[in-house]
Formats: structure tokens, C-alpha cells, sequence
């Protein structure tokens, strides 16, 4: 981990703490790299709940309940799919927020519409509204461009908990 993505992990949990939440993430592109980054520090288990690995979309709808007709009708990698990830991660783990991504890492599987380095992402907080970012990274490279999301995540994360 990088010490800036260490820095805002660091943030994070501090945060959650002093706000008393319960943390999820529901990671697809990020294959659980979010979670991983707070783990890493010492004493994150009294703010993790747990994280949903979500890389197929049937594993979208079975662990978080995305429904399949979203994925059909919008694609995986799409707004509503990430709120409803997020949405989703809140009810089917019992914590009190949660962060989604979705994305294009690449190198391949990009489109016009859905370039490489385009990537969704979301957080839901219990009774406040879901927020959402949309991320073109460009085709940086499938580490950089993981990475990259790892870090705005969280800053999402820390602007959800902010507008609480």
C-alpha cells in the first residue's frame, strides 16, 4: 500500500470511530484492494464489518442484490450499479456504510461508451442519500488505475461521512 493510500485508510477508520459506523465494502474492479488497504492498519476490526467481493454479476446479485435487469438494461459499469452495490452492502451486512466501485481496469474489455480507466463508485450511508462518482482515470495501466480508485474511494468515503 502506498503511504497516501495508508494516509486516507488511516482517515477512514478515524472517521468511522468517531462517528460510531460500521464499515462494508463491495468491491468489483478493486478485488478487494479497499478493504485490504484497512486492514492493513492495526485495530480496523472495530470499524470493517466485512467486504463482498462482487467481480461477476451474478455475484453482484447474489451477495448485494443488484438486480439483473439493472446489469442488463445500464452494464455493470454504471452508476446505477454502483449505488445499487452500495445500497445493497449496507442491507446485506448490517454495517452502517458502505463502498462500491465498478470499472474498467483494463487493459482490455473497454469500449467508446466504457472506456479503460472508467470506473463507478458509491457510498451509502443508513438513512442519508447514496453518493456517487463517476472516475476516468484513462488507460493508466490495470495496477494504476486500481490503485487510483482505492484512493478516491476513500475519499468518498470521507466526503459521506462529512455531509452526515
Amino acid at each position: 500500500m502506498t503511504l497516501i493510500a495508508e494516509a486516507k485508510a488511516k482517515k477512514v477508520l478515524e472517521a468511522c470511530r468517531l462517528h460510531h459506523l460500521k464499515l462494508a465494502t463491495v468491491e468489483s474492479c478493486t478485488g478487494g484492494l479497499i478493504i485490504g488497504s484497512l486492514t492493513d492498519i492495526a485495530g480496523s476490526s472495530d470499524v470493517v464489518e466485512c467486504g463482498f467481493i462482487t467481480y461477476s454479476n451474478e455475484a453482484k446479485n447474489r451477495l448485494v442484490g443488484v438486480p439483473s435487469d439493472m446489469i442488463k438494461t445500464f452494464g455493470a459499469v454504471s452508476k446505477e450499479v454502483a449505488i445499487a452495490m452500495a445500497e445493497g452492502g449496507v442491507k446485506h451486512s448490517g454495517a452502517d456504510i458502505a463502498v462500491s466501485v465498478t470499472g474498467v481496469a483494463g487493459p482490455g474489455g473497454g469500449s467508446a461508451e466504457k472506456p479503460v480507466g472508467l470506473v463507478h463508485m458509491a457510498v451509502a450511508l443508513a438513512n442519508k442519500p447514496t453518493l456517487h462518482f463517476e472516475a476516468r482515470f484513462g488507460d493508466l495501466g490495470r495496477e494504476n488505475v486500481r490503485h487510483a480508485t482505492v484512493k478516491r474511494a476513500l475519499d468518498l468515503v470521507l466526503e459521506a461521512i462529512d455531509k452526515a
